[in-house]
């Protein structure tokens, strides 16, 4: 599978990130010894944003400025779907979806895309 750059066209990088999500096995999110990473939502005030990619390249660019210290970390697509997306859920944290290098991309609440994993596995 060629990893093609993450496009300009949000809804397109979005359908890439459940597709390919489920092709791989694994979707990949940044974490250091404190953590994973998060930060402050723009769509919802006072609640955070978790951001997962479907390919651990486009992580990658992030790995800099104030994420230098956190390392592309890999969760299995099973486990993300069973029981990452509740969790976050019930911490009302937002799932940010392959998200570019300018950290523009969807925001979106987590058992929203756990309904739009399951469209895709029907």
């Amino acid at each position: 599978m060629s990893t093609l750059p993450l496009s300009n066209d949000l809804d397109e990088n979005y359908d890439r990130f459940i597709v390919e999500a489920l092709e791989t096995g694994c979707v990949w999110g940044l974490c250091n010894e404190e953590g994973w990473a998060v930060c402050p939502s723009e769509a919802s005030p006072n609640r955070d944003v978790m951001p997962f990619w479907s390919q651990p390249e486009f992580a990658e660019v992030l790995c800099d400025d104030e994420w230098q210290d956190y390392e592309v970390t890999a969760v299995s697509t099973e486990e993300f779907l069973e029981e990452w997306l509740t969790g976050l859920h019930d911490d009302e944290v937002l799932v940010g979806v392959n998200w570019n290098e300018n950290l523009e991309g969807d925001e979106i609440e987590p058992l929203d895309l756990l309904e739009d994993f399951d469209g895709e596995l029907e």
